[in-house]
């Protein structure tokens, strides 16, 4: 059959098509109307209620799926919008993810137009918005911790363990002396100093883990010697920031057994990684080496074992960020594993669910509560207190274990980015009172002027270098 025939022919076909698919449609409809008739005499017993049934219906239905999806979709826009607006001036795009975030909250859209903010990211999809941004976060140090070359670390041995104290000490008194002057101006009353001069010690003392990680990225250098440190370093001073974070929390709550057993199990968790879990992951990883193709079982098995990790520091009390990076750091950097499941999470975990927890940590700080002369003067005293702690004793530190000058100067600068991890610490103070608003505002200002700042100087001193 020649091509104009096969054409007629098919077309003279669509109308038998139509009028049989209209027939089976009819059918079908006659026959549930007939069922449905002989039905209307029937009757069901009555329900009988399980409890647990009903309270997980209950949530589900709070928790519709539309306004969570339309959330999303203004949060990764504005993110990736600003993301490539902060790259044209010279910062990383994390900068602008993280300002994005801050700009959907209460801070400007909030504040200028409540309305608009409340329709934008409602408030019923914070929950969801909430676990995806955690889910986000863990899955993204995992990464993070894959593309970790130990080796490099090892070979600065000391220069880490040295700088990772000096970064953690040397802030910590700094801020515990600050509070001296801050207790009676932006302090509670309902609060004793000791409290209060802990925690403005531990807040000064974060640096950022996840934000100075993207920036290494952003940079591209993830994988140097410098980044290796840096990170090595970041994740010291983290783990050891949660702890006297576990601290803080205990003494507020009259309870230092809590801090204690944290401690304790964290020591023992570390335990096990080492002599445990990475003798077994090295031999998994050589086993898949040989191997022409990964299975997408292993892979699973990966998953599960990173959210089994993040799960335990989490019950433990640190945080299930670290539980993550541990598991992925594990995992050596050029290992066939690590590559195929960077491929396989990154793209997602970098574009959709990073984003939701830099815009779930923006919906919750105010930056608007400073409003005069007197609390932007504290704020500016601020950070140069934070600044003067974490660069100064790393860099101090640095240059003692035989860093290089520039390389002990870019080292401090990228320690002195705080971020996000210190906005997570600013809300857990907030909500356990041990801060004021007015406080928690100026410390949330300090962490954004200590991040801006960590690329454009950083560059600088590696272009110098150069």
């Amino acid at each position: 059959m020649i091509p104009g025939e096969a054409a007629r022919s098919a077309g003279a076909r669509w109308p038998v098509a139509l009028a049989v698919y209209a027939a089976i449609l009819a059918a079908t409809l006659f026959a549930f109307l007939a069922i449905r008739t002989a039905g209307e005499g029937l009757a069901a017993p009555p329900r009988v209620g399980d409890a647990a049934f009903e309270a997980r219906d209950a949530a589900a239905k709070g928790a519709p799926l539309a306004p969570v999806l339309g959330a999303l979709i203004v949060v990764v826009a504005a993110a990736r919008g600003l993301g490539i607006a902060f790259r044209r001036l010279g910062q990383p795009p994390v900068i602008g993810e993280v300002v994005a975030g801050i700009v959907l909250g209460p801070s400007l859209l909030g504040w200028l137009w409540p309305a608009g903010a409340a329709a934008l990211v409602p408030p019923e999809a914070t929950p969801a918005l909430r676990v995806l941004a955690e889910i986000g976060v863990v899955l993204f140090m995992f990464l993070v911790g894959l593309e970790l070359d130990l080796g490099l670390l090892a070979r600065r041995t000391r220069a880490s363990i040295a700088v990772s104290h000096a970064s953690i000490v040397v802030p910590f008194l700094l801020g515990a002396t600050l509070a001296l002057w801050l207790y009676p101006v932006v302090g509670t009353a309902d609060v004793p100093f000791a409290v209060f001069a802990l925690f403005l010690g531990v807040a000064m003392s974060v640096t950022a883990f996840p934000v100075l990680a993207r920036i290494l990225r952003d940079l591209g250098m993830q994988r140097t010697e410098l980044g290796a440190i840096a990170l090595g370093c970041a994740a010291v001073d983290d783990v050891t920031a949660w702890i006297l974070l576990a601290l803080v929390v205990g003494v507020a709550r009259a309870s230092l057994g809590e801090a204690t057993r944290t401690l304790v199990l964290t020591a023992a968790y570390v335990l096990v990684l080492a002599t445990i879990v990475r003798p077994l992951v090295a031999r998994i990883v050589r086993g898949l080496d040989r191997r022409d193709e990964l299975p997408e079982t292993m892979v699973a098995g990966a998953c599960v074992a990173l959210l089994a990790s993040a799960f335990v520091t989490e019950a433990i009390g640190i945080h299930a960020l670290f539980g993550a990076f541990a598991l992925g750091a594990l995992v050596p950097h050029d290992a066939r594993l690590a590559g195929d499941l960077e491929r396989r999470l990154g793209d997602p975990v970098r574009i959709l669910l990073l984003p939701a927890y830099f815009a779930y940590t923006g919906l919750r700080t105010q930056i608007g509560l400073l409003a005069g002369a007197t609390e932007w003067t504290l704020a500016a005293a601020v950070i140069a207190v934070a600044s003067l702690g974490k660069f100064g004793g790393s860099y101090l530190a640095a240059r003692l274990t035989g860093l290089a000058p520039r390389t002990a100067a870019s080292l401090g600068v990228l320690l002195n980015t705080r971020g996000l991890m210190e906005l997570v610490v600013l809300n857990i103070g907030l909500d356990l009172g041990v801060i004021s608003p007015t406080l928690f505002a100026i410390m949330v200002v300090m962490a954004l002027v200590t991040t801006l700042a960590t690329a454009p100087v950083v560059g600088w001193l590696e272009r110098g270098r150069a």
